[in-house]
C-alpha cells in the first residue's frame, strides 16, 4: 500500500478530507506521517486523535535549506511514496523538490495559473473574476507552477467576501484533492507539456 506524508501548518481540513477518503476505502493508501512546522497547528491534534503518527518540526528561525533537510530526513525515514501539502505555508527549496520529483502534490485555492501565492481568494475578488476554483498540482521549485492534475470551478457571487468565497472553494478542494491523489498513485499518467494526461 502506498504511503502518504501530509505537511500542514494550520487547521488541516484538507488532511481530514484525505483521511476520510482513506477510511472510506476511496483512496488505497495509508497516512504514514503528518508533519507541521507549527506546534499549535490544529491539524496535529486531529492527526493524533485519529491515531496517525504526527510530529512538529518547528521552522521558526531556521534557514529554509536547514529546515527542508530535516523534513527530507523525516519523510525518508517513514518510506513516504507521495507528499501531500495540505495548507503547508512554506515555500519548499529546490533541494527538497529534487529529492521527491513528481512525488509532491499541492491543492491551491484558485484556477492556476491565475492568482498564485497567498490570499488567492482575495486576489480573485479584487480582480473581479466571475469564476474561481481550486487546482491540484505537482510541486516544483517554482511557486504554484507545477503540472496540473485536476481543477474544479467555483462561482464568484455578488456580495462574496474572501471568507465566503474561500468556504465555497474549500468544498471543491476537499472533493478533488483525494481524487488527484488517487490518480497519481494509480499510475498510468504522463506529462505532456504542462498537463497531466491519464492514459
Amino acid at each position: 500500500m502506498k504511503r502518504l506524508g501530509i505537511l500542514l501548518s494550520g487547521r488541516g481540513s484538507n488532511f481530514e478530507a484525505i483521511a476520510d477518503s482513506v477510511a472510506a476505502g476511496r483512496l488505497d493508501a495509508e497516512i504514514a506521517i503528518v508533519i507541521s512546522n507549527r506546534r499549535e497547528a490544529r491539524g496535529l491534534e486531529i492527526a493524533r486523535a485519529r491515531g496517525f503518527p504526527a510530529v512538529c518540526i518547528p521552522s521558526k528561525g531556521l534557514p529554509r535549506e536547514d529546515y527542508d533537510r530535516q523534513l527530507i530526513a523525516e519523510l525518508k525515514s517513514r518510506d513516504v511514496d507521495l507528499i501531500c501539502l495540505a495548507g503547508f505555508m512554506r515555500l519548499l527549496t529546490a533541494e527538497f523538490c529534487r529529492e521527491f520529483p513528481m512525488r509532491i502534490l499541492n491543492i491551491h485555492p484558485s484556477l492556476l495559473p491565475a492568482f498564485p501565492g497567498l490570499d488567492a481568494q482575495k486576489q480573485a475578488l479584487e480582480h473581479g473574476v466571475k469564476i474561481s476554483g481550486c487546482t491540484a498540482h505537482f510541486v516544483d521549485e517554482h511557486l504554484d507552477a507545477g503540472p496540473i492534475v485536476l481543477q474544479a470551478a467555483a462561482a464568484v457571487l455578488a456580495g462574496d467576501t474572501a471568507e465566503t468565497l474561500s468556504a465555497r472553494i474549500l468544498k471543491e478542494e476537499h472533493r478533488i484533492y483525494s481524487e488527484a491523489i488517487r490518480i497519481v498513485l494509480a499510475g498510468g499518467w504522463r506529462i505532456e507539456g504542462r498537463r497531466v494526461v491519464v492514459d
